[in-house]
């Protein structure tokens, strides 16, 4: 949806991506947050969570060695950790977590939806009241989107909504996103129409992947985005030239989604 060129660079040539600190960060900050819930109730605190974010940060190291490429000085670490920190001190103004208890944090949802078309993520966190109405929160460490952007925050959790919906059986009650930048919180209870939408939009956006990967041809789009890819001096609306896609990959997403 962002980037058709980006899309097939990514999923089908597999092209290595440096990544940022933004999205290192965002890891870092979501295990803390998920290894939160391990410790009592009353334990989970703004303090705790800051004593787990130096363990979480060795951890993320060892994963990814190369996340030290991407400071220019070894001086930045430690301002970069504290803007970690204050991301998570603007958890603890939204959500109280010594009253939750979470049923499922980084859960995998795995279905198939109703054309066949196979349908795969990870959910942050699932909540379930004792009448089984379920609430999907994901975190996000940035901003809150403006109202022109707020449909496109929403298709991924309608995304989430559709698939729990096709493997319990029943919609999720709330869907919500918490913006943990500015403290914001994105909620939306969905109807059968909305997931209806989605599953229709996801068979048409599965059919265009079809037409392009056949056809090898993956149009770029350019948007304001564009300026945090790591492909774009690949990108000929750049001035880049695209290589050969890769057929093999061409050819495993299709056999694996046919």
């Amino acid at each position: 949806m962002q980037c058709p060129l980006l899309f097939r660079l990514r999923t089908i040539d597999h092209m290595p991506e440096p990544g940022s600190l933004a999205t290192h960060k965002g890891t870092v900050v979501h295990g803390v947050l998920e290894r939160l819930y391990d410790l009592p109730p009353h334990d989970r605190t703004v303090e705790a969570a800051h004593e787990l974010l130096p363990s979480q940060w060795e951890a993320h190291q060892d994963n990814n060695p190369d996340v030290f490429d991407l400071f220019d000085d070894p001086d930045e670490v430690e301002p970069w950790l504290d803007e970690a920190r204050a991301l998570l001190e603007t958890y603890f103004t939204v959500e109280n977590p010594t009253f939750l208890q979470p049923a499922e944090r980084e859960l995998m949802v795995e279905v198939e939806n109703e054309s066949g078309l196979l349908l795969r993520g990870f959910v942050d966190r699932l909540d379930i009241s004792p009448q089984g109405d379920m609430r999907v929160v994901d975190y996000k460490t940035g901003k809150a989107p403006s109202p022109r952007f707020m449909e496109d925050a929403l298709f991924q959790m309608r995304f989430y909504g559709l698939a729990l919906w096709r493997l319990r059986g029943r919609m999720p009650r709330r869907l919500q996103l918490i913006y943990l930048r500015d403290g914001k919180v994105l909620t939306h209870d969905p109807v059968e129409r909305d997931l209806k939408r989605t599953s229709a939009k996801l068979d048409s956006l599965w059919s265009e992947i079809e037409q392009c990967t056949t056809s090898g041809r993956f149009a770029p789009r350019q948007t304001k985005l564009c300026d945090w890819c790591a492909h774009k001096a690949l990108c000929p609306l750049f001035g880049g030239t695209t290589p050969p896609m890769n057929d093999d990959g061409a050819r495993h997403l299709l056999t694996a989604h046919s």
